[in-house]
Order: C-alpha cells, then sequence, then structure tokens
C-alpha cells in the first residue's frame, strides 16, 4: 500500500510540473498516415500538412537504405505543439530540461519513442530534418554506427519540405556546412579507422566528429566510384535491429575492411575531400578566371557554383556576361533573366540586359532597359545610358 501511494504522488507531481494548476494538457488531434501518427494542438488542416511532410521525408530515406517498413512494430510519433510554454513543459517532464525546437525522444519500447516539435519555433526549419532522420534510423536500427547516425543526420539536414508544392513538395540541396572545417583539419583529421570504430573505441574529436562523419558519408556517395557506393549499401544490409551501436561499427568496419585496403580508401577520400569546393570557393575561382579572361575554367566554375546554389543570382550574372562576350546573346539575357528573378541588383541587370539587347540589334529593348536601369540607380547610369541612348537614337 505505501508502495502504491509512493508511485501515485509521483505521478500527481509529475502532472503538476507538467502543467501547472492555471493549466491543463492541450487537446491533441490525431492524423495517422501509412508510418506515422501525428499528434498535434493546432488544427487539422496543419496536422495533415506536418503528417504529408513526414511521409515525405520517409519516402527519401527508403529509396537509399530500404529497410522494410514491416519491421515497424507501431508507426513512428511525432508530437506537436504550437505553445512554446507546453513543449517545454512536456520535453522537461521526460529529459529533466528543455531542448530548442525540435528533439526525438528514444527509448527501448518502440511505442514510447517520439518526435517532439516546437511548430512555427526559429529552430524548427533547421532541427526537424535533422531529428526526423534520427527517427527514422533509429526506428529500424536502434543503435546503428555513430558516424553513420550523425553523417547521415547532417547530409538529410538540406532536404526541406514546400507546403505550396504537391505532392511531396521535398527538395534536396547538398548540405556543405562543414567542408571548409573537416577540409581545415588536414593532418590533424583522425584516420578513418579511427572514426568507423568510433563506439567502441571512443569518439576521435568529438567537436568535429560530426562533420568528418558527413565527409565519410558524402565520399561513399560521391566519389564516383562504384565500389564505394556498393560497399555502403551493402553495409545498411549487416546492420542489426538487435546489436549494440559497437557490434553494428565493428559489423561495418570489418565488411569494408574486407574488401578496400584501408591505406587506399584513406587516399581516395583525401583526394575527393580536396576536390570539393564551397559554393563561395567557386564564385571566387570563377570569377579570377573571368578577369583572366580564361572563358573555359570561368565557366566551368560558375555553373558547379550553379550546382550547389541553383537560386543564387551570381553565378547567372557572370554566366550572363561571359555568354554576352560569346556573341550569345539569346543565351546571355537568359542568364541575366534568371540572376533577376533570385535577387540580383535590378540597375546592374537592367543596364547588363540593355548593352546585350544593343548588340542583338533589338535597340527598342535596348533602350527600355537602359532607361529602367537610370530610374533605378541615377547617380550610376545617368551619363552612361544617355550617351548610349544619344548614340542609338
Amino acid at each position: 500500500m505505501k508502495k502504491y501511494f509512493v508511485t501515485l504522488m509521483f505521478t500527481i507531481v509529475m502532472l503538476f510540473s507538467v502543467f501547472p494548476q492555471d493549466r491543463t494538457p492541450p487537446a491533441m488531434i490525431s492524423v495517422k498516415s501509412p508510418y506515422y501518427e501525428v499528434l498535434f494542438d493546432g488544427g487539422s488542416a496543419d496536422a495533415a500538412l506536418l503528417s504529408r511532410e513526414m511521409e515525405g521525408r520517409f519516402e527519401a530515406y527508403k529509396r537509399l537504405f530500404h529497410f522494410n517498413p514491416q519491421d515497424l512494430t507501431v508507426p513512428f510519433k511525432v508530437r506537436a505543439y504550437r505553445n512554446k510554454q507546453d513543449y517545454d513543459a512536456y520535453v522537461a517532464a521526460r529529459l529533466g530540461g528543455t531542448r530548442p525546437g525540435v528533439v526525438y525522444l528514444h527509448y527501448n519500447q518502440p511505442e514510447r519513442r517520439e518526435l517532439v516539435i516546437h511548430r512555427g519555433s526559429p529552430d524548427e526549419a533547421t532541427m526537424l530534418p535533422h531529428q526526423a532522420f534520427i527517427q527514422y534510423f533509429r526506428g529500424f536500427i536502434p543503435y546503428p554506427p555513430s558516424w553513420m547516425r550523425e553523417g547521415f543526420a547532417i547530409y538529410f539536414n538540406t532536404l526541406t519540405f514546400n507546403p505550396a508544392s504537391p505532392g511531396t513538395a521535398l527538395a534536396y540541396k547538398e548540405n556543405l556546412t562543414w567542408l571548409d572545417t573537416v577540409k581545415g583539419l588536414g593532418n590533424k583529421a583522425p584516420a578513418l579507422q579511427a572514426v568507423l570504430l568510433a563506439d567502441r573505441d571512443g569518439i576521435p574529436d568529438p567537436k568535429n566528429f560530426p562533420g568528418i562523419s558527413w565527409s565519410l558519408i558524402s565520399f561513399f556517395l560521391n566519389s564516383g566510384k562504384e565500389d564505394y557506393f556498393r560497399i555502403l549499401i551493402e553495409s545498411f544490409m549487416l546492420l542489426s535491429r538487435s546489436a549494440s551501436a559497437m557490434g553494428n561499427a565493428e559489423a561495418v568496419a570489418n565488411h569494408i575492411a574486407r574488401w578496400i585496403d584501408l591505406d587506399t580508401l584513406a587516399q581516395d577520400y583525401k583526394a575527393y575531400m580536396a576536390s570539393r569546393k564551397t559554393f563561395a570557393q567557386l564564385l571566387d575561382e570563377g570569377q579570377k578566371a573571368y578577369i583572366a579572361k580564361d572563358t573555359p575554367t570561368a565557366e566551368l566554375a560558375f555553373l558547379n557554383a550553379l550546382g550547389l546554389e541553383a537560386d543564387h543570382f551570381e553565378p547567372y550574372y557572370y554566366l550572363g556576361l561571359l555568354a554576352f562576350e560569346g556573341k550569345e546573346y539569346e543565351l546571355a539575357e537568359h542568364y541575366y533573366r534568371s540572376a533577376l528573378q533570385y535577387g540580383a541588383d535590378q540597375a546592374l541587370v537592367s543596364y547588363a540586359l540593355g548593352l546585350n539587347a544593343v548588340e542583338a540589334g533589338r535597340n527598342a529593348d535596348a533602350i527600355g532597359f537602359l532607361e529602367k536601369a537610370k530610374v533605378l540607380a541615377p547617380a550610376r547610369y545617368t551619363q552612361l545610358v544617355d550617351r548610349i541612348i544619344q548614340q542609338l537614337r
């Protein structure tokens, strides 16, 4: 009887600590889909939207990992709060403290695991992709190798959801936030074997371990060598739902070493990382090549920059300049208009469009573009525009 009384009092204390006396637990709307159950204290439309996003993420992960959905004993649970106080109270009751934005709560019992979201918080956009992947991965493999867990979470952190788009509405852009840091480690970077066996021997360089793990994932996926990609995919099949993180890490490391000499792996990894360039590096390389009149190098650098940031105006503008100098006026206009679409200086690009139209023999269009540049930035363009228009007339 005494034990029952203590348990009851503990439960009452926990309830009051989660939701103070002047607050009651919010009513939660439940939306169930093939692989998720979303609980949300907001409207049903927003709950359905969150459900659609999570299902889209699941499908994106499944295309790479091919885990069997039938292995799930219960759907993934997602709990979302609009109110920060409710979110903080719920998380604090389980972790003993709050966490910003989004947190995945992992337990040995699958039915207790859940992703908890402060809906609309400043941290949601960056933390949801990261934590959503961890929920997926640990749902199938409760204790994966640390380098896989951390590396893939960063890899998928730029898988973004656009509610205005049809279908799953997910778009992926390669995440290069760690590239400069990892490249800067140079010879101070831990050996790859130490990264692969971090769960057995201890995490090497804990501060940079997530970024190093991401770089290894990027290498296996994007090196261009089929053997590395194949070995990574085969490694997924070796992961065990019942094994510890150390057991899974050893199984994967042994499989890799069985097929590839680790010294060769290290050399290929270093060469791959040396070849990777950030968006800023590619822009700088392209600009220097443009000034040096090295058109092929400049064009390649700007095209590669677009491969990383397709919605940034600067590569489009420089590609427009290159096309203009190559007398490809229609192509130049296409690039200039794209630069405008993504936020380039309207006066600058209008002036460039005007010069391009002049060379293409479209004087009426040229005057319109030039006059617009003059109106937008009179101090910069009045004298230049007046002189050109006078010559055209």
